[in-house]
């Protein structure tokens, strides 16, 4: 295909060969390195993510070539990434605070379900596993993105101007108003990675969507209006979440330890 380069032939982005390996690993050991001498506080962090990766994607792939066949099979796999995505953000926003972490499931759900019934019941998305499980893995992927860096930029928020939230609540405010005036604006920017993408798609990235079609046969045109819608949806559910979870930090359901954590008089944040 014209535009696609000759390494990439029979349909493969980058040939799978030992060399593959060989540079992948030497890349995950200097992202270790990096962060370490850095002084990120990240090495051991990044090696743990990178040998997860291999384990992780090595079993996702057996699997996914066994529940493909079988919608409700297909179905138990999205929902078991749903509830990996839960765990994952909710422990971003809330480490060692229990079970709070299950309100995650809120702003992910309140996301994703509504763009995959819409797909579904418009035929859009054929009911098959082959399909469901890529593009709800990229609403899922999103949605927990964007709960994970607006339910933690908003309590840390609430957290360091505490001050300001008690000053609002003297003022007359109510308690959910008072934060939310407080932590909008910093859980709103959790938005931005996705709006770059969005703006620069074609000019400096060529997302994974857009680049799987073209390798698979599909026009130009055709990846084009898929990548677009993909982007769109991501910008809807991520939009969605970081909602929802300003609502919840907004009314205290998710509280972070600390000064935030309670106001005069008792009542909790």
């Amino acid at each position: 295909m014209p535009g696609v380069p000759s390494a990439a032939g029979g349909g493969q982005l980058l040939p799978v060969t030992p060399a593959l390996g060989a540079v992948t690993a030497v890349l995950l050991l200097a992202a270790v390195a990096v962060a370490g001498w850095g002084r990120l506080g990240h090495g051991h962090a990044v090696l743990r993510a990178g040998l997860r990766a291999v384990v992780q994607l090595a079993a996702v792939a057996l699997v996914i070539a066994w529940v493909v066949d079988s919608l409700w099979w297909s179905a138990l796999f999205v929902l078991l990434m749903f509830t990996v995505a839960v765990r994952t953000a909710g422990r971003r926003m809330v480490p060692d605070r229990g079970r709070a972490w299950l309100w995650a499931a809120a702003p992910i759900g309140a996301g994703v379900l509504p763009v995959l019934v819409l797909l579904l019941g418009s035929g859009l998305l054929p009911e098959k596993g082959l399909s469901v499980i890529p593009v709800a893995g990229i609403l899922i992927g999103g949605a927990l993105t964007a709960t994970s860096l607006s339910g933690r930029r908003a309590l840390d928020e609430l957290r360091q101007r505490h001050g300001e939230v008690e000053a609002a609540l003297a003022l007359g405010f109510e308690e959910r108003d008072a934060r939310m005036e407080i932590c909008r604006t910093a859980a709103a920017t959790s938005l931005v990675p996705a709006l770059d993408q969005t703006r620069t798609v074609g000019l400096v990235t060529l997302p994974g969507a857009f680049v799987g079609m073209l390798l698979g046969g599909a026009s130009p045109v055709q990846a084009g209006a898929v990548q677009l819608f993909v982007l769109v949806a991501l910008l809807a559910v991520e939009s969605t979440a970081v909602v929802v979870v300003l609502e919840l930090v907004g009314r205290g359901l998710v509280r972070a330890d600390g000064p935030s954590a309670s106001v005069p008089g008792g009542r909790e944040r």
